[in-house]
């Protein structure tokens, strides 16, 4: 059995991007995203995702920019259709197709460090497989695609049945204040309350993304303040971000870096991204000098 430091599991999207300045076709969702970005860095990864034969072209071209893919056919691939307004912290979400969800046994001869696991829809990855993959490794949660119901096509926030069952195998778990707030009751903006909910129900470390405004991590009783990079160039397409910020942050974690150290590298790589549209394209070293030369940092107000 081959010892990952991580893997990602998550299913391959279609997406289409709509920002006020153009309307981009590609491929998309926390497997892409997430793998594209660990590609750029010197990590042993393999992504495990499934998706239909129409769209295996996307797996081909992953594979030749190096990165391990263990892809399950599916009856459809995840199509989603992602509006941004102005203000790119916000969107409208619309999903046209859904995939097959992933099963135990489909991880029987994968063992890796860190498990991250990126559902886009709430069946995407059932709970039973993350009991299974706590077994063989941290499991580190995007809790986005459990806090998703379809209806006519539109993405509605719901919060997830199983969570506190769920949240017990989990080491660390990324959300977005506005998912924060529908997991645990409290308000947006007390992000510091949510954490410690967050924390009581069995997460050793809560990742909490801002958006412009930062991130919080929380763990052991301890807040992390971590700061979001003002992009040299102009916000060009968000879409990924909140992935990127998670490999920067997984690889860091991977290679035994401290929490501040491993937000603010990956608060870096999400602000590279940022500056363009598609996948994080940049490198270690980029990321490296844009910590040891940008002197303006954003941080979100105490909560």
């Amino acid at each position: 059995m081959h010892k990952y430091e991580i893997c990602c599991v998550g299913h391959i999207t279609l997406d289409k991007v709509v920002t006020p300045k153009s309307v981009v076709h590609m491929a998309g969702g926390t497997a892409f995203y997430f793998s594209y970005a660990l590609s750029r860095l010197e990590v042993r990864y393999t992504l495990v995702t499934a998706l239909a034969k129409s769209e295996m072209g996307t797996v081909e071209e992953l594979e030749a920019k190096g990165i391990e893919v263990k892809a399950f056919p599916s009856k459809h691939t995840v199509y989603f259709e992602n509006i941004y307004p102005e203000n790119q912290d916000h969107r409208e979400q619309r999903v046209l197709q859904e995939a097959d969800p992933f099963s135990v046994d489909q991880f029987s001869h994968i063992d890796a460090n860190y498990f991250h696991l990126g559902p886009l829809l709430a069946g995407d990855i059932p709970v039973e497989l993350i009991k299974s993959l706590s077994k063989h490794g941290k499991v580190s949660l995007d809790a986005q695609g459990y806090l998703r119901k379809v209806e006519n096509k539109h993405v509605l926030a719901v919060d997830w049945p199983a969570k506190r069952e769920a949240l017990k195998y989990v080491h660390t778990l990324k959300v977005n204040e506005s998912e924060m707030a529908v997991l645990t009751g409290q308000s947006n903006v007390d992000v510091r309350s949510g954490a410690r909910v967050l924390a009581d129900w069995g997460v050793k470390e809560v990742v909490i993304t801002l958006g412009s405004m930062g991130s919080v991590v929380y763990t052991d009783s301890t807040f992390y303040t971590i700061p979001a990079y003002v992009p040299t160039t102009s916000v060009v397409d968000a879409t990924g971000c909140g992935d990127t910020y998670m490999a920067g942050y997984l690889y860091r974690r991977a290679r035994g870096a401290g929490i501040q150290d491993a937000g603010e590298f990956a608060a870096a790589m999400a602000t590279l991204k940022i500056e363009g549209s598609g996948p994080f394209t940049g490198t270690e070293e980029d990321v490296l000098d844009l910590l040891a030369s940008r002197k303006e940092k954003i941080y979100f107000p105490e909560h």
